[in-house]
């Protein structure tokens, strides 16, 4: 749906948003009820996620126009109460909210900071299904600090449009939600550009076309998606389709200004990468892989947006890979934690050995003895304590490479047969699901037959540098 910034315009949204709630039911609660929590409960990120109900669907409508930076957005969040709720809060950092509804009928709402409380008609009941409409709109503003290595990230301005990648807590600068990995939901994002410009998002494009000066793009995720993972890239790209040689549907975007500079085939390994991770660590979990390539040198990073990495300043052949085993690792199963990331960022680092190890440039045990003998004990990278790194430093190289240290220390103690079991039963035991250290520590012993605290304790909740 086209999106705009008059008031009329936002009268007609929120009259569509009320019939589409028609089929809803809402009844006063048999008594009680309380507000649900501002956040889910995660100690680096307090307020991030909302308690009280569960995130189903997003369906969000952004519409951005490049010479004001402005977006005007209509998010359709479809939940479930866990408590009889007598108000919720959203995540929505600095965009100016227009109107709530909730199941079609206008809702009370007030804003503490980047929380949103919505006071609904009538309790919800736990166990309820129910939908709330938020029209808002504003220039989203990018975050920094020094988290993702001090660059910029979330909703970050380009020379021809918006490059968007937002771990960890970025998504809701352009999308009210419940803003962190452990609350997944299935998503429709449809996006309204100037006409030249493409519109991409996750999961398989459903429609795409040009009305008057302005471009439409709709996209649908139907796995489960942290909210992080969430992308609306929009810019000029030249566009690339297909399959994988084993028949995965592939979507790769690449900025034209990159395509004289790029060193690597993005679609090529992109194809050959996803093939051989679905040997490797199960089957490919998503309806399509690609990637999305932009023109954004301040992004010093790129990311595993969900079904379509993006792609930054860094373009090579090992990010490629990394990024799409988080698609596995990160991605289909995702952190109930955030003190937990080791489980995504460890697992993809270890992949880039593996990667050399397939194509016969070394293997993963010289690459890693090599990597350890490099880092002399004095180094502050042994003083990060991998299975709770600390908000700040959550990212730091330690929780890469000593992540993935401990990976080829567990293959080296159980033997590549229980290793390379082990990979796949937890890609598969917890599949568009959400899971912790202690989840993975008690697979890997029961696959092995082994105890393996000592090992743990040792590579992941101790710092210093380790003997091996």
């Amino acid at each position: 749906m086209a999106l705009s910034r008059s008031a009329r315009r936002t009268s007609r949204l929120l009259a569509l948003a009320t019939a589409a709630a028609s089929a809803f039911t809402i009844a006063a609660a048999p008594g009680g009820g309380s507000p649900g929590a501002a956040g889910i409960g995660d100690p680096y990120f307090p307020d991030l996620g909302n308690g009280g109900f569960d995130a189903l669907h997003y369906d969000l409508g952004v519409s951005y126009h490049p010479d004001s930076g402005r977006l005007d957005g209509r998010t359709t969040i479809t939940a479930r109460a866990t408590q009889t709720l007598t108000s919720f809060d959203l995540d929505l950092q600095k965009l100016t909210v227009d109107a709530i509804r909730v199941n079609g009928r206008p809702a009370d709402f007030t804003r503490n900071g980047d929380e949103i409380l919505v006071t609904p008609r009538h309790k919800l009941r736990k166990g309820q299904e129910f939908e709330v409409t938020v029209v808002y709109g504003g220039v989203p503003v990018a975050l920094n600090g020094p988290i993702v290595f001090g660059s910029d990230y979330g909703w970050m301005k380009t020379k021809d449009g918006v490059f968007v990648a937002c771990e960890p807590n970025a998504a809701s600068t352009w999308f009210p939600s419940s803003d962190h990995p452990a609350d997944k939901a299935t998503y429709d994002i449809r996006i309204d550009a100037p006409k030249g410009l493409t519109g991409i998002s996750n999961g398989r494009l459903v429609s795409s076309y040009n009305r008057g000066d302005r471009s439409y793009s709709h996209w649908r995720e139907n796995r489960p998606m942290a909210t992080y993972l969430a992308t609306a890239t929009i810019g000029k790209f030249d566009v690339r389709t297909g399959k994988t040689p084993a028949g995965t549907p592939i979507y790769v975007a690449i900025d034209p200004v990159l395509q004289g500079q790029n060193q690597v085939d993005v679609y090529g390994v992109t194809a050959e990468a996803t093939d051989y991770w679905s040997e490797v660590f199960g089957p490919y979990p998503f309806e399509e892989t690609g990637a999305i390539v932009d023109d954004m040198p301040q992004a010093g990073f790129s990311l595993e947006v969900q079904s379509k990495p993006a792609y930054s300043a860094v373009r090579n052949e090992t990010t490629i890979v990394h990024e799409l085993a988080h698609q596995w690792f990160g991605d289909s199963v995702s952190v109930a934690q955030w003190k937990d990331i080791w489980l995504n960022e460890g697992f993809a680092s270890y992949a880039q050995w593996l990667w050399e190890e397939h194509k016969g440039r070394g293997t993963a045990h010289d690459l890693a003895r090599a990597y350890y003998n490099g880092r002399p004990a004095t180094d502050a990278f042994w003083q990060i304590k991998v299975a709770d790194p600390q908000r700040d430093t959550m990212f730091a190289g330690a929780v890469y490479r000593r992540g993935a240290l401990t990976l080829q220390v567990l293959r080296e103690r159980i033997g590549d047969q229980a290793f390379f079991k082990l990979l796949p039963a937890w890609t598969k035991l917890h599949r568009y699901g959400n899971a912790n250290t202690s989840q993975f520590i008690k697979l890997a012993e029961r696959i092995s037959g082994r105890q393996l605290d000592d090992l743990f304790q040792t590579w992941i909740y101790t710092t210093g540098k380790p003997a091996w």
